[in-house]
């Protein structure tokens, strides 16, 4: 399949679902937390996909490294957001592992896309 657009990326879409899952998942923290755990975990999610379009767009491969390397780093941020929901007891053990498993999963698939923007050069 030729990509057109980064809505092709599996990569792109598995962040959308992630960045769905943790809005959700956010909406039943208490309201304490709108301003501190519940606006981190919607802005770390919500980079994910965001920088992997945003890079996609760039003109320079150089660049698209750069913010897949962005989206990574966001993508770590959110594992320990989510292990600290978790930690306050407003998340259960299941759903830690479930997202965490998600977030690995989609790391790995940032990193083998930089691997193979490197070896296209």
């Amino acid at each position: 399949m030729e990509i057109k657009s980064y809505r092709d990326l599996d990569i792109w879409q598995k962040g959308m679902k992630i960045a769905g899952e943790v809005h959700k998942l956010t909406c039943g923290f208490p309201s304490i937390e709108n301003f501190n755990l519940t606006l981190q975990m919607n802005r770390s999610a919500t980079s994910i996909p965001s920088n992997i379009a945003e890079g996609f767009r760039r003109s320079h491969r150089n660049e698209y490294k750069q913010f897949l390397f962005i989206a990574l780093g966001s993508a770590a941020e959110l594992e320990t957001q989510v292990s600290l929901a978790k930690n306050f007891g407003y998340i259960p053990e299941e759903t830690e592992k479930n997202l965490l498993e998600e977030l690995n999963h989609t790391s790995r698939m940032i990193i083998n896309l930089t691997k193979k923007l490197k070896e296209s050069f």
